[in-house]
């Protein structure tokens, strides 16, 4: 700062000088102004042939040494070299740091894409031009989607929910699996994370086959265990202190069969690629139907109560919405007190459908209810084996209302009783209008 403020104060005296020289040199000749004039000139000359140096100087400044200037025009010098030397370090940073990202992102097992907002490739590494068959510098700027013409992905990014991520074929290897997720950052910029999945693929249907075959073929050795036992119960010579342990052998072997009849269950709905039937459901019904199986039962909650908030019918398949409505009003029996209650709720809205089950039990506590859903995940498992759960009937549930694209939301505090709602997309809704048109 002090060497620029002295070189300015240079630049004042000069122009003083000057000035002075043109007034002398005019008072000689006689002639003031006009020497004053010529002077101030000459220095105007001095002062353009030097701004033409800086610039030849700025704009060459790659190869072309800095002009040898004093005063102000040094100081203007000095400091273009400076930010050029510090725009030149920042640069090299920035570069060093690309490559360093470019060469750790190339060694990840896992493909990453880089999108811009328009959903355009600005850049992948290697092992996402193996799996996705992108090709060098050919794709850049391409939109991913006409890159990946699965219509499931267009949907993904369409739907934008991205929590989950999707798995795929892959277009170069169909046998190959590949799981898609997208994470966006920045102003609308976005993440395209790519993994090879086909071994948890694989692995994941080995293990279906074989929880379905086993239940197969389990199902028939318990019948007939569960005929003879029955048998053997009825007979008036069985001996009395022999009673009970067949009885409970009975009550052991209904629960394995109630397994074994959900674990198909489940089966049939995850190897399932049909498409949903699309017939109207009398919902109303359908609860009324699930009231009296629970006052059915030996032992159930004192007040079971149907609320019906809209005459519209749901869009569906019968059997699987009344297994999964079954499923939550059987749970919330179970859970809830004999002088407790349950009620059933059915309403529409500008969003869709629902369907609630309320209870006044238990409750669940609130690091058990994201894993409700699981397979035999059982958030108070004394509990469930006494009143013969089989950790099933929520994941039946789910897939069902996965195949409706509905979700499941479970709302629930410890002594204060839970809600499991159901909500169906506005397109699953049929309205007394469309039921009109329908018949006509």
């Amino acid at each position: 700062m002090a060497l620029a403020t002295h070189a300015w104060w240079l630049a004042i005296l000069r122009l003083l000088g000057t000035v002075v020289t043109g007034v002398v040199l005019g008072w000689l000749f006689g002639h003031v102004w006009a020497g004053l004039a010529a002077v101030l000139a000459l220095h105007l000359l001095w002062q353009l042939a030097t701004l033409f140096r800086l610039d030849w100087w700025v704009r060459h400044r790659s190869y072309a040494a800095p002009p040898n200037l004093g005063g102000s025009w040094g100081e203007i010098v000095a400091q273009v070299m400076r930010l050029h030397r510090r725009k030149r370090f920042h640069k090299q940073r920035y570069i060093q740091l690309v490559r360093q990202i470019q060469r750790s992102t190339a060694a990840l097992p896992d493909g990453v894409v880089i999108l811009n907002a328009q959903r355009e490739i600005v850049w992948f590494n290697r092992t996402a031009s193996t799996l996705l068959g992108l090709r060098g510098h050919d794709d850049f700027g391409l939109r991913i989607d006409n890159l990946l013409r699965q219509p499931e992905f267009g949907r993904y990014l369409q739907e934008a929910q991205y929590d989950v991520p999707l798995v795929i074929r892959a277009k170069v290897a169909p046998e190959t699996h590949l799981s898609l997720q997208v994470v966006p950052y920045g102003e609308g910029q976005q993440l395209l994370l790519v993994r090879d999945v086909s071994r948890q693929v694989r692995l994941e249907a080995m293990r279906k086959d074989f929880v379905a075959n086993a239940s197969h073929e389990l199902r028939s050795p318990l019948t007939v265990v569960s005929g003879y036992l029955e048998t053997l119960g009825q007979d008036p010579a069985l001996d009395p202190e022999l009673r009970a342990p067949v009885g409970e052998m009975r009550r052991q072997t209904e629960r394995m069969t109630s397994i074994i009849r959900d674990l198909l269950a489940l089966s049939r709905l995850e190897e399932s690629d049909a498409v949903v039937e699309e017939q109207p459901i009398d919902v109303s019904a359908l609860m009324a139907m699930l009231r009296k199986d629970v006052l059915a039962r030996a032992e159930h909650p004192r007040d079971i109560n149907i609320r019906i908030d809209s005459p519209a019918q749901l869009r569906g398949s019968e059997s699987e919405v009344h297994s999964a409505f079954s499923n939550l009003v059987d749970n919330a029996a179970k859970y809830t007190p004999p002088q407790g209650s349950i009620e059933m709720r059915w309403w529409t809205d500008d969003g869709g459908a629902h369907f609630s089950v309320t209870d006044t039990g238990i409750g669940i506590q609130a690091e058990h209810i994201p894993r409700l859903t699981e397979r035999f995940y059982r958030a108070d498992p004394g509990r469930s084996r006494a009143t013969g759960g089989s950790g099933l009937g929520l994941a039946i549930v789910k897939h069902v209302l996965q195949r409706h694209a509905a979700l499941l939301e479970i709302r629930s505090a410890v002594g204060s009783g839970s809600t499991f709602t159901c909500h169906f997309p506005a397109h699953r809704v049929v309205t007394e209008h469309e039921e009109l048109r329908e018949v006509v």
